[in-house]
């Protein structure tokens, strides 16, 4: 092992070849984050969350387990955004002598690495997905606190419907769906739910990850008369999604997307075409649970910007692995794992978090929006640091 920083007691290392036992009084947490490709905006955000949290647990004495308090490592590999790279990754690092592995962002890596982990009995959490499909294959291992699909899309009617009039509502629904698991899971449960709330999805169209040319799929939503547009696409693909919409004077009501904009490069990318766009990232610091005003402060210090809305749900994937294995009293992965299961916190920066029996977590779902070049907390109501800007102004205009 090459040790790259430290960082007021955080021990940050790189990935080197070969088996290594954790160093006596460590417990060792082992992450595979895409840092660099098409997701790497993203996992800069989780690997941000981890380390903080990490710092701020060792500087409080780190965990206790058996008598013995021992601090945090983290051990963090490049994925480069390749699944097949995640489990190769995932693999190597299970000779590292990892207590828990902690998972990247996007929901293709997260899938890749739940069977590894699962394969290696090895307690795997993870945010920055919301795949719902892969807690539905039994796995023991795996758990997440953060919203999935289903959550996420009662939420984008319910917040919408909360802030509108019936006759302000954009009822004419366009899905532009990646051709992926999740893709194709989503954009099912935004069909299925859309009647019931009031909504018809009068458009839905498939596209490859990283197709260049959305101009059919945005044409023939535009035909039909779409007043919402909703998908999940990457980083680029929804960049190149919006300058499009742009180019063919598409203007919705509303954009919400998932996962694309979740990082800043959004608005340093787009400008102001990249306002009035909405995101499902999970987090933002605006929420009022505990913790959470002080990771905002303390990334604004070290980052010259308000906490990026993924580093409060990898923050708290810290703090529930601290906890199984504080509880559990044993490095025994068997036993975190059944520690984990049981996990009943009231106080993270995410707020309660408990897990079903599938790996899956009642987390607060929240909504963000793009706002002069900055994103601000729309709902849940009670948390909003701005109210819902609708219609979105037209291009022209912005």
């Amino acid at each position: 092992m090459v040790r790259t920083a430290v960082l007021l007691g955080l021990a940050v290392v790189a990935f080197a070849s070969g088996s290594g036992a954790a160093p006596a009084g460590v417990v060792r947490l082992g992450a595979v984050i895409p840092l660099t490709g098409r997701f790497a905006s993203g996992g800069a955000q989780v690997r941000a969350g981890y380390e903080m949290a990490v710092e701020d647990l060792n500087a409080r004495g780190g965990v206790r387990v058996g008598g013995q308090q021992l601090r945090l490592e983290l051990v963090v590999v490049d994925d480069e955004s390749d699944p097949t790279k995640t489990v190769s990754r995932m693999e190597a690092l299970a000779q590292q002598d990892v207590a828990v592995y902690l998972g990247g962002f996007g929901s293709d890596l997260h899938a890749a690495a739940a069977a590894v982990a699962e394969k290696n009995r090895t307690p795997y959490c993870g945010v920055a997905f919301a795949l719902w499909g892969i807690h539905q294959r039994g796995y023991k291992y795996l758990f997440s606190p953060f919203p999935k699909s289903p959550e996420m899309a009662i939420e984008t009617y319910r917040m919408l419907n909360g802030y509108l009039l019936q006759d302000q509502r954009p009822r004419r629904v366009a899905i532009f769906a990646e051709r992926t698991d999740w893709g194709r899971e989503i954009s099912n449960l935004w069909s299925v739910r859309s009647t019931e709330f009031g909504y018809q999805v009068v458009f839905r169209g498939e596209y490859t990850v990283g197709t260049r040319d959305l101009s059919d799929l945005i044409l023939r939503a535009k035909a039909a008369g779409a007043e919402l547009v909703l998908g999940v696409p990457t980083p680029p693909d929804g960049i190149t999604l919006v300058r499009q919409m742009k180019e063919l004077d598409f203007n919705p009501k509303a954009l919400l997307l998932i996962r694309a904009p979740d990082a800043p490069a959004w608005s340093q990318s787009l400008g102001r075409d990249g306002d009035y766009t909405l995101l499902m990232p999970g987090w933002h610091p605006g929420v009022k649970f505990p913790g959470a005003a002080d990771l905002n402060r303390k990334h604004q210090e070290r980052f010259g910007r308000p906490a990026d809305v993924l580093v409060g749900p990898a923050y708290a994937c810290v703090q529930v692995a601290a906890d199984a294995v504080q509880r559990a009293g044993s490095l025994d992965r068997e036993r975190i794992r059944e520690a984990m299961a049981s996990t009943s916190l009231r106080s993270t920066v995410v707020g309660p978090v408990r897990f079903r029996p599938d790996g899956t977590s009642p987390v607060t779902t929240v909504v963000v929006q793009w706002q002069a070049g900055r994103q601000e907390l729309v709902w849940p109501r009670e948390f909003a640091t701005r109210p819902l800007a609708y219609p979105a102004a037209p291009w022209r205009n912005r």
